[in-house]
């Protein structure tokens, strides 16, 4: 029997501003955060002791990566089984964005929540960054 798709954590939280370099800057130099040309990646262990991470990053005014939402944000959820996840929301009637995109560093999937926030969701290969 196939282990159900569920979310293990935040992957990432993704923002539009006017400036993303500025943005990113001014966390760096305020925050402290280690910046790169993506944003920040915050390094932990999950409840299993593995490494895992979650992303921060700004995004372009003008993007269309968080179409088709209006929102200034969007959220990335750490998920176990996406397809699986991804078949049963379908059934549950919740939007459901028909592509999965495959990297080394994982699998994606997007639906949208009530309010129509698009939701990533990843099921990360961490050791891909290791």
């Amino acid at each position: 029997m196939k282990k159900k798709g569920k979310v293990i954590g935040i992957g990432g939280v993704f923002f539009k501003t006017e400036d993303p370099k500025a943005t990113k800057d001014w966390y760096k130099n305020n925050l402290g955060f280690n910046t790169d040309d993506w944003g920040c990646t915050f390094w932990w262990k999950d409840n299993e002791d593995k490494k895992a991470s979650t992303q921060w990053s700004p995004f372009a005014k003008d993007t269309n990566y968080f179409e088709p939402s209006k929102k200034d944000f969007m959220f990335n959820y750490r998920v176990e089984n996406l397809v699986e996840l991804l078949e049963d929301l379908k059934k549950k009637g919740v939007t459901v964005i028909d592509k999965i995109e495959e990297y080394d560093y994982g699998k994606f999937g997007w639906i949208l929540d009530l309010d129509g926030n698009k939701i990533e969701l990843w099921e990360p290969k961490d050791e891909a960054f290791l």
